[in-house]
């Protein structure tokens, strides 16, 4: 065991030059990472074009990547913090830019699938790689804190221009261009990751992990995800509903095999801290409204208000930066305030824009919708800084890659429950709406299908005459109107009671510094 007074692991000591390149290099394979979700929406068709993939193979091109990240985030986060946390960081970037080759010249939809599907697992690798080295490298609470916003500002900066770089690239070049950006990225971390970030791995640490662990955590997860993305779609129909059940088995099933080892995969121990679980709920919660509603917003700027894919991603920028602004003055309110009350307050704003969403009617100017989301994502920026700082600083270091994995996973869960539960219930308001009010002189069978979504409705449209059309349109966009009003209503109550929640719980508790032995009983190397 060696303990160094210069090094960047010692606690309390503040990091110099060496962790803030060390930062930069880390946030870009996060803007990647977050952007590779997104991207593929605008490039659907072409690669449709192409490859001609059957619906269900488009369905899998576009899913698996989640699917795959959310599945082994667990496992990856407890690998990295037994192997090394930088080793893996590395292997990761290497297998995420030979997937992200195998994507772009795919051949065939299975080829693309299994590329999509590697990227899914190298991208488990690389979240709580980076924010578990963030947590070694920054062992000054405040700077941390800072750290941690920058790295959480790339990350949905990642997805909010994702649609965008999409649209830019496809204009110029072919559909598999847009995974050819990882490559370059990946190569610099590669090359430049030895020499700036420090390797971490405990003295103590267990080499091996519980195969039967790692199956019932991806048993446990992935029929979740699938299931709650299939009740987004389809309803809560019983192939989705057995999937979840299944999920919440297994899972079951996951925690009393780690309550029973020596050397569990995930240390339930953990959660035995009530700061701990409170911010993991809190990214659920405040993920899972944050996420359905932005599914709802999406799909108003272009469907509603009509605006082409690319205009339509152009409006959603703002979301972005007003996300990535919210977590970088996350820190500094921080210091002025408690942070229950920063949360609390940031919490108070995204209430607002839920609450603009709920007013918006067809006719609203765009900025009532673009401003309310934005709005939400704002407010939701110091939450997600302050709770994902709270998380993994609050662990000793050799659990902080584990920590890091449960963040993860609460935002991937919360998407994927987010846009199940918020995106059934609009799709219930809407076919509602339209059996109640069909619009007159649309044919009959025009109006079955277009009971079923915005989206059909519009399709539907487009092979009628003017007035009929215009007539279906009018109908639907009210309709689906309706149905984000109720989102918006719904997500306004709930981040209302995280509100009061983490003003009660995180009280005047600042994000913790490891423990001080905990940080001696490790032994911490730096890079050479």
């Amino acid at each position: 065991m060696t303990t160094d007074p210069l090094d960047p692991a010692v606690p309390g000591r503040r990091a110099g030059p060496r962790e803030w390149i060390g930062l930069a290099v880390l946030a870009l394979p996060t803007l990647v990472l977050a952007l590779d979700m997104s991207v593929l929406y605008l490039a659907s068709p072409h690669l449709g074009a192409d490859l001609a993939p059957t619906g269900s193979e488009l369905l899998w091109i576009m899913d698996v990547y989640g699917f795959m990240i959310a599945g082994f985030l667990i496992t990856m986060g407890t690998l990295g913090d037994r192997i090394g946390r930088r080793r893996l960081l590395m292997i990761g970037a290497f297998a995420f830019g030979v997937a992200s080759i195998v994507a772009a010249y795919a051949t065939s939809p299975l080829m693309l699938i299994l590329g999509r599907a590697l990227l899914g697992v190298a991208g488990a690798t690389l979240a709580p790689s980076t924010l578990a080295l963030i947590s070694n490298m920054f062992r000054d609470a405040g700077q941390r804190a800072v750290a941690i916003s920058i790295w959480i500002s790339c990350f949905m900066s990642g997805m909010g221009v994702g649609p965008v770089v999409g649209g830019l690239l496809l204009e110029w070049f072919w559909w598999g261009s847009v995974f050819l950006l990882a490559v370059p990225v990946m190569v610099l971390l590669l090359v430049t990751a030895p020499t700036v970030l420090p390797e971490y791995r405990p003295e103590q640490a267990p080499r091996r992990l519980d195969p039967a662990s790692v199956v019932l955590s991806l048993a446990g997860i992935l029929p979740t995800v699938y299931g709650l993305k299939r009740m987004a779609t389809e309803g809560f129909e019983p192939v989705a509903v057995i999937a979840v059940v299944l999920g919440a088995v297994f899972g079951v099933l996951f925690v009393r095999r780690q309550q029973r080892l020596d050397e569990p995969l995930l240390n339930l121990a953990l959660f035995a801290d009530r700061s701990f679980r409170a911010a993991l709920l809190i990214i659920l919660v405040s993920t899972a409204a944050g996420g359905g509603l932005y599914l709802f917003a999406t799909q108003y700027v272009q469907l509603v208000a009509d605006q082409p894919p690319l205009r339509a991603g152009l409006w959603l920028i703002p979301t972005a930066v007003a996300s990535a602004v919210g977590s970088l003055i996350a820190p500094a309110l921080a210091r002025r305030f408690r942070p229950g009350r920063v949360v609390a307050g940031g919490l108070v704003v995204a209430v607002a824009g839920y609450l603009m969403t709920a007013v918006a009617d067809a006719d609203s100017a765009l900025v009532v919708v673009a401003g309310g989301i934005a709005l939400v994502f704002f407010g939701a920026g110091p939450m997600t800084a302050l709770s994902t700082d709270l998380v993994v600083g609050s662990v000793p270091p050799h659990q902080a890659g584990a920590a890091a994995s449960m963040s993860e996973t609460s935002t991937e869960l919360g998407i994927s429950l987010g846009v199940a539960v918020l995106g059934s219930l609009g799709t219930a308001v809407y076919r509602s709406r339209m059996d109640e009010a069909p619009p007159e002189g649309v044919p009959e069978d025009a109006v079955a299908a277009a009971g079923d979504t915005l989206a059909v409705a519009t399709a539907e449209a487009e092979r009628l005459p003017d007035g009929p059309a215009q007539a279906l349109l009018e109908a639907g966009r009210e309709a689906f109107t309706a149905g984000m009003n109720v989102a918006g209503f719904v997500g306004a109550a709930l981040v209302t009671v995280l509100a009061v929640v983490a003003a009660r719980v995180f009280g005047r508790a600042r994000p913790a510094a490891p423990r001080p032995e905990a940080a001696v009983a490790d032994r911490v190397g730096a890079a050479d």
